[in-house]
């Protein structure tokens, strides 16, 4: 190495699944020096070619390094895999899917084995690894200082978006925006099923119900700014008495044209509680409150 180059940190990876593997081979493509491990080892032996030093054992992956990736199918996953592993003076980056109570204890654990812990919720799929332009990126929780010290070698595969010391943040962060994006899909799906007979093409009414979406969208902050200021009437467009006064029109399309309402009754049933318990003038932020009890 050259007096002007820069060493880059090492790096262990436990888990070698799709996004593992993407990972992984994002950090040896940036020329991170790369000891992994997996449960299935034809996995890890895929990656010796390209640069990594496959361990053996998970025991010998961590003793290999100080800064710990981990991202294996679930928490169970993560408590079976280091069972018995001195974690002592590790760094560990936990980035297995979790729920926001499973990361608060896993950081728990990690801390009574000597180590310190993030935990890591990735907005992304594996094809959105290594690839800026995509967008992707990751919510990290637990230790400021440790996040800082570890930013720049993190933020390799995807962006870094630190979201808080408690260490549960970074799940429940990731599970709010995923729960979003799955009404999302179901009010797509309801949308694409009244169409479904019709003699419309649906990659006709796609482009279009794209650009709406992406119209709605900016409501989320007007949500937001009436949630944290506690008025409800803030802003209003649309208020709730006439949105409910609206909904028997859906319902009858949907019948009409043969289309089960399973996925608009829940949403529309709150509004109308919400109606008799609060305002007419108020917005649709309401329901956020009736969902929270």
């Amino acid at each position: 190495m050259t007096q002007h180059a820069v060493e880059k940190t090492s790096v262990t990876m436990l888990g070698l699944g799709a996004m593992g593997a993407a990972l992984a081979r994002t950090w040896l493509a940036a020329g991170h020096p790369l000891t992994v491990w997996n449960r299935t080892p034809a996995r890890a032996a895929a990656l010796a070619p390209e640069g990594a030093r496959v361990a053996d054992s998970a025991a010998e992956a961590v003793a290999a390094n100080t800064l710990i990736v981990v991202c294996l199918l679930d928490d169970a996953s993560v408590g079976e895999a280091l069972a018995g592993v001195d974690l002592a003076g590790r760094d560990l980056v936990n980035l297995t899917t979790s729920t926001p109570a499973q990361a608060r204890a896993r950081a728990e654990w990690a801390r009574e084995r000597g180590a310190r812990y993030l935990d890591g919720g990735i907005m992304a799929v594996p094809p959105m690894i290594g690839v800026p332009q995509t967008g992707g990126y990751v919510f990290y929780s637990g230790s400021r200082e440790l996040f800082e010290r570890h930013r720049e070698t993190l933020a390799v595969p995807a962006g870094t978006t630190y979201v808080g010391e408690d260490a549960g943040f970074a799940a429940l962060h990731d599970v709010a925006l995923l729960s979003a994006m799955y009404g999302m899909f179901a009010g797509a799906a309801h949308a694409f099923a009244l169409i479904r007979k019709e003699d419309i093409d649906p990659t006709a009414l796609a482009p279009l119900l794209a650009d709406w979406l992406v119209a709605m969208a900016p409501a989320v902050h007007r949500t937001a700014d009436q949630l944290r200021s506690g008025d409800y009437t803030k802003g209003v467009v649309s208020n709730l008495a006439m949105q409910v006064a609206g909904t028997p029109t859906f319902l009858s399309t949907a019948e009409q044209q043969g289309v089960s309402t399973e996925l608009l009754l829940p949403y529309f049933d709150l509004m109308r509680r919400r109606l008799v318990e609060g305002s007419g003038e108020e917005d649709l932020t309401g329901v956020v409150d009736l969902l929270a009890r």
